[in-house]
Order: C-alpha cells, then structure tokens, then sequence
C-alpha cells in the first residue's frame, strides 16, 4: 500500500537505490502506475516489477531502521507545526520554548 511515509523514504534516500529499482519505485509512488505498467515501461516482468519496488521500498526501509532521518524530519515539522499553532493562539512564550527546544535539537 502506498503511503506518505514511502513518500518521504524515497525522497530521502532515493539515490541509494540502483536506478533500476529508483525509477521503478518513482513510477509506482509518483506516477501511480501499476506493476503492469511499470513492467511495459521497463522492459521487465510483471513480476520482476512487483519485486523491484517490494525490494526498493524494503531497502529504503533498512535505510530509515539505521538513520531515522524521516522519523527526525517528521519530528522537527511537528514541532513547527506546534509552535505556529502556539502563536495563532497568542502564547508567544511556549511557541518559543517549543523553538527553542527545536533549534537545540537541530544543533545537536
């Protein structure tokens, strides 16, 4: 099943992949084309497509158990999204410490 997250993965660490598996995994989340599809474009197998992108997302996957970048990056854009609403609701002083606390995270 497609999602955000698979998204995000390739965004991430796309130009890990082999081109083979980026470009079949770039048709399957971006372009929304079918294994069959997929297979017609790249000359392969319908199967070869289906594990192509299985393959692809699970090493993108193993990626993410190592270097967490998407879970940082999700992390990081909560708590924007944290302080903005903190402001629109005029509590300027928590927004603050919620940038704060981000920035200090960021810097390490």
């Amino acid at each position: 099943m497609k999602s955000l997250e698979d998204l995000l993965l390739l965004d991430f660490y796309g130009n890990l992949l082999t081109e083979k598996m980026r470009d079949a995994l770039d048709l399957y989340l971006n372009d929304d084309l079918s294994f069959s599809e997929i297979a017609d474009a790249s000359n392969i197998s319908r199967q070869g497509a289906h594990d192509t992108v299985k393959r692809a997302l699970q090493q993108l996957k193993s990626y993410e158990e190592k270097l967490g970048l998407v879970a940082r990056f999700s992390e990081q854009k909560k708590s924007v999204e944290e302080a903005v609403e903190l402001i629109d609701n005029g509590e300027y002083a928590e927004a603050k410490k919620v940038l704060l606390d981000l920035r200090q995270e960021i810097e390490g």
